[in-house]
């Protein structure tokens, strides 16, 4: 069968593509799966590269959210069969075995794309935005919102009733950002807190919610509002925050740091009572996940290349 592997640290153009022989039959409480479609993000660029809080044993395949169609099911497996349409952990490569305790019955409204496209940038916008206690009629500031998680935590923002200021570095995105239900978007490239403030009748954004981090971050200190809090996503701009204390004291203000990986370590029954509401939204429309990309899964590298480039709104997608 078709496997991406990254073999030694580099760019997505060191990637291979490997014909490997398929996994054999499920193991007790797994399922064998037929990966239809996958999900690769900016994570998997800083993993090929080695700059991942993760750094998995070389070779390994790249990328880890899928969707598919259940081939086999192993014993103590309660709740699928062959056929059964799945959500669960992937990668790009063709079958998997996943432990059935990770795996979701998917609705019949949600297609294998839009359910591999959704799940790592939703968990992280939702879980998120809980750290940050947004409520209805705030306002929140989201940065490099045509990414997926920025576009994700637009969905659910507006889901949960906020005010949303997008911020984002082409027409293009922007375009695509109201279009999400933004009810501002800005040019970040030529500064945002005078704008900020000024569609703030000068109070400024209560959650600032930033994968960017760098010089971005900078600037949302100066434009959070007393009492603000902002949630520090990541750094695609390279740089990782640092934070002058002495702006939060002024402000009374929060940082917030958060990760999927360590809620699940922690707080497994949290991540699963998200997962059920973030399907449920999924399966009667109410959020709905941006693709730009979809590609077939030998141009992984080239997948990976656009988001590196900028150039994925929302979510770049590899099917088979």
């Amino acid at each position: 069968m078709q496997t991406v592997l990254c073999e030694s640290l580099g760019t997505p153009d060191d990637l291979v593509v490997r014909e490997i022989d398929p996994p054999g039959s499920p193991g007790v409480g797994e399922i064998k799966v037929a990966l239809r479609a996958r999900g690769v993000a900016f994570t998997d660029l800083l993993m090929i590269a080695g700059e991942y809080q993760v750094k998995p044993d070389l070779p390994f395949v790249v990328g880890g959210e899928g969707a598919g169609e259940v081939l086999e099911v192993g014993a103590q497996v309660d709740g699928f069969k062959p056929g059964d349409r799945v959500l669960c952990p992937g990668g790009c490569v063709e079958q998997v075995l996943v432990a059935a305790a990770r795996a979701t019955l998917l609705p019949d409204t949600v297609d294998f794309s839009a359910a591999a496209a959704f799940r790592a940038n939703y968990a992280t916008a939702l879980y998120g935005l809980q750290r940050g206690r947004l409520v209805a009629d705030e306002t929140l500031l989201v940065h490099g919102a045509a990414g997926g998680v920025g576009l994700a935590a637009v969905d659910v923002a507006k889901l949960l009733g906020a005010r949303v200021i997008a911020t984002a570095s082409t027409q293009e995105k922007r375009d695509v950002t109201l279009a999400m239900g933004a009810d501002h978007v800005i040019d970040y490239t030529t500064g945002f807190r005078e704008e900020v403030k000024a569609l703030t009748d000068g109070r400024g954004a209560d959650v600032i919610y930033d994968p960017v981090g760098g010089d971005v971050f900078d600037e949302s200190m100066r434009c959070i509002a007393p009492f603000g809090r902002i949630l520090l996503v990541g750094f695609t701009s390279g740089r990782p925050a640092l934070a002058k204390t002495n702006h939060l004291l002024v402000k009374d203000a929060e940082l917030i740091g958060f990760t999927i990986g360590a809620l699940a370590r922690h707080d497994p029954e949290w991540v699963s009572r998200n997962s059920r509401q973030l399907l449920d939204w999924l399966a009667a429309g109410k959020i709905k996940p941006y693709i730009s990309h979809e590609l077939p899964l030998e141009k992984t590298a080239e997948a990976l290349n656009l988001i590196k480039d900028r150039k994925v709104i929302g979510k770049a997608i590899l099917v088979s």
